[in-house]
């Protein structure tokens, strides 16, 4: 049995363990520290066959996305901060519990590493990233430029599909803001002053 197979199943196991976590914890602090685990687990699992892009693209986009969504959640119900600070000692154990795995992933890898148990992607030895932005940008530039006018359509179809208008709420013109004159907007008034009242004997 090789290291990197031994790994294979460490980190599997870590995962499924990780995953029941999520569906199982009371708590939804536990649950999404538990799910960041399942998603950095999952990209140490695609690191074991040099798939280094998708690696760094899970961690950066679902671990990413996760958070903010969570805090985007946590805004949108208006839970006070208070009480989420004194109970801050409460989510600490399942904190470090969770960091010292993925250290301890983030070691094994290293090792793994310099190593070299797994053979590189490419014979001529180029990365796995460097293939695929070639590959990418060469022979599939087409469907990915395609891909991209598809995906902002999307977004402004569903910017104007979402946009209502409300009564009473006010617009700015920019054409009407940028012709306008400092005459129209500023007005001098010439007023007689007043004498000062005369101090009381």
């Amino acid at each position: 049995m090789t290291i990197d197979l031994i790994l294979f199943y460490i980190f599997s196991a870590v995962l499924v363990l990780a995953a029941l976590g999520v569906i199982g914890a009371k708590n939804s602090v536990h649950a999404v520290l538990l799910l960041v685990l399942c998603f950095f687990t999952t990209s140490a699992l695609w690191l074991l066959i040099q798939a280094e892009f998708l690696a760094i693209v899970l961690v950066l986009v679902y671990v990413g996305a996760v958070m903010v969504l969570f805090l985007f959640v946590v805004m949108m119900l208006d839970i006070k901060v208070e009480p989420l600070r004194e109970g801050f000692i409460r989510y600490l154990p399942i904190g470090i519990l969770v960091a010292a795995v993925m250290l301890v992933e983030m070691l094994l890898l290293i090792g793994v590493k310099n190593l070299q148990v797994a053979p590189p992607v490419d014979p001529s030895g180029a990365s796995n990233t460097a293939w695929l932005g070639m590959a990418l940008f060469t022979r599939f530039l087409l469907p990915f430029e395609v891909a991209a006018i598809i995906l902002t359509v999307a977004v402004v179809a569903a910017v104007m599909l979402t946009l209502r208008k409300r009564s009473g709420t006010r617009y700015q013109n920019p054409s009407q803001q940028v012709a306008v004159k400092a005459s129209e907007r500023i007005r001098i008034v010439k007023m007689p002053s007043s004498p000062k009242p005369e101090p009381a004997p």
